[in-house]
């Protein structure tokens, strides 16, 4: 059997999950600001949760919390979106398989009616191939569908690895200090006006950039 097509049978599937969880013990987590929106999604609020592509592994174990929510998150429909949509699934969060590139508006339109079943969406802004460090226009049509709060969230770590990949993907070294820092919750309103949407888009790009790690700050 290739390579590849081993990489996504159920025995490395499982084994990749069962690996990702028992790194990820490894790091020292420190969890900032979850208090605020945290509350307002079990008053009723809906939220989009929001990252950078060369982020997301520092959070995978640690979002299992918010499984009781019934939240979801857009994968592509590549073959290591089909990697990353078992250890999602595995984790408690729905996979809605599509992309930019790929499947993006059938994704999004099934994204958005999940909300009447969860009140959370998770969304990588510059995924699935970039250019990294450039939101996406798919997490502000989202936001304005599901009258949801964007919450933009960043990982950190004291020592870590970094790929020589389009977004510079880093993996916290074993035992690290792993940061999960909460960003202000952003509300947009809805809007037609392509100068007006652009703005918005625009506004939370420069929010999230200071988040960046790596040769991606410079």
């Amino acid at each position: 059997m290739e390579m590849k097509n081993v990489l996504t049978t159920k025995p490395f599937l499982a084994f990749l999950y069962r690996f990702i969880r028992l790194y990820s013990l490894t790091f020292r987590l420190r969890i900032e600001n979850e208090t605020e929106w945290l509350t307002f999604v079990n008053q009723g609020g809906t939220v989009v949760l929001c990252a950078w592509h060369q982020q997301f592994f520092s959070a995978i174990r640690y979002f299992q919390k918010y499984r009781h929510l019934n939240p979801s998150i857009m994968i592509s429909k590549s073959r290591d979106g089909e990697i990353i949509a078992d250890v999602a699934r595995r984790s408690g969060w729905q996979p809605i398989r599509g992309s930019s590139s790929r499947g993006g508006a059938e994704a999004l339109r099934t994204i958005i009616g999940r909300f009447g079943q969860s009140r959370m969406v998770g969304h990588i802004v510059d995924g699935p191939q970039g250019p990294a460090g450039q939101v996406k226009a798919g997490v502000i049509r989202l936001a304005h569908a599901a009258d949801a709060m964007i919450i933009p969230f960043y990982t950190s770590a004291n020592r870590a690895w970094y790929f020589n990949s389009w977004d510079n993907f880093f993996l916290p070294k074993p035992f690290s200090r792993v940061t999960i820092s909460f960003g202000e919750m952003i509300k947009f309103t809805a809007t037609d006006n392509h100068d007006e949407f652009e703005c918005q888009r625009m506004h939370l790009e420069k929010t999230m950039a200071p988040g960046l790690q790596g040769r991606l700050t410079a």
